[in-house]
């Protein structure tokens, strides 16, 4: 532009011919400048009297379509008022012209957790992916298939269905006990008591931990903090996710199917890896198993509403014995 457009544009001494008005509403619209561009407005210091405030100067300007990048022809629908189109949880933010309100102040993660009861949550706790280290222990299917025991898909299930009934079963019954809201500590000694097997206390506690860590994570609880502040090294896996099945809103029963699926599916995994055993067959025996699963949880659960001396305390020697054994390998493919 050349220095005499230039002035015509601004006026004398560089002053602009386009001041805003007080009044936005009755102003046409922006003069244009040499080259067809628009002048940018002034930038008053706010508070100034006489200046119209943005809000009111972008409220004159015409709304265009979507998309046009100011090109098109003017919109012709309004905005939605408050309830039309917008979901309900939102309409508390959302005024009439689509303008936020003010939000609490509150954030969210700071506000206490309210658990209840979900089956989603029940699947998501006895899922094999759920990162609790159970997919690294075969419950003693390793030492079975070593010495023998389980040769096939048949030996499979009536291992499966002697650790129902014995570790499973007791199991349950401190899932459970701890889900219905027992003392845990009192639990967690109680399941010392009842796991003879030095091997077997030691894993029982190292998955206790690993299953700490995923339910606070998880579930946050002030629970399941107080129990891993008192028990650092680790409390007794199933006093561990009876607290994580409280703390996802779930009952005693809910737990106890949790920790009796797991005394199955562990080995049964485990041995698909061992003997190349046909998934589908191992599969099978869970799903022929899955009624007398049910029994057992349902009898730990209405043991856990008795108290903690009348929690299930069946044993398994073998399984002892086996952990024993298997804890001195040198070389192993499962922990446990």
């Amino acid at each position: 532009m050349t220095h005499e457009g230039f002035a015509a544009a601004t006026g004398p001494a560089g002053a602009r011919t386009d001041t805003v008005t007080a009044d936005a509403s009755s102003a046409g619209p922006s003069p244009v400048r040499p080259g067809g561009r628009r002048p940018l407005p002034s930038k008053p210091p706010s508070g100034r009297p006489g200046v119209t405030p943005l809000g009111e100067r972008l409220a004159a300007v015409p709304r265009t379509g979507a998309g046009s990048r100011g090109r098109g022809a003017p919109a012709t629908a309004s905005p939605p008022a408050t309830g039309e189109g917008v979901p309900p949880e939102a309409a508390a933010y959302v005024g009439t012209e689509g303008a936020t309100l003010p939000r609490p102040t509150t954030p969210t993660s700071t506000l206490p957790p309210r658990p209840t009861a979900s089956r989603a949550a029940l699947l998501v706790l006895a899922d094999g992916r759920f990162p609790a280290g159970g997919h690294a222990h075969s419950g003693g299917a390793e030492g079975a298939v070593k010495a023998g025991r389980i040769r096939d898909h048949r030996d499979l299930e009536e291992f499966c269905r002697g650790r129902l009934h014995t570790a499973g079963l007791t199991a349950a019954g401190l899932a459970a006990g701890a889900a219905i809201g027992l003392d845990p500590l009192e639990l967690d000694e109680a399941a010392d008591a009842r796991t003879p097997s030095p091997a077997l206390r030691a894993t029982a506690r190292k998955l206790g931990r690993q299953m700490m860590r995923a339910a606070r994570s998880t579930w946050p609880s002030p629970e399941l903090d107080a129990l891993a502040v008192a028990r650092p090294r680790g409390a007794h896996q199933p006093v561990v996710l009876g607290l994580a099945a409280r703390a996802a809103g779930l009952g005693p029963e809910d737990a106890a199917h949790c920790a009796v699926y797991e005394c199955v599916s562990g080995p049964a995994t485990a041995v698909v890896r061992l003997l190349s055993l046909d998934p589908f067959r191992a599969t099978g025996v869970l799903a022929r198993l899955a009624p007398e699963m049910d029994q057992v949880a349902g009898r730990a659960a209405e043991a856990a509403h008795r108290g903690i001396d009348a929690l299930p305390a069946a044993s398994a020697p073998l399984l002892d014995i086996t952990a024993e054994a298997h804890a001195a390998w040198p070389v192993r493919l499962f922990a446990s």
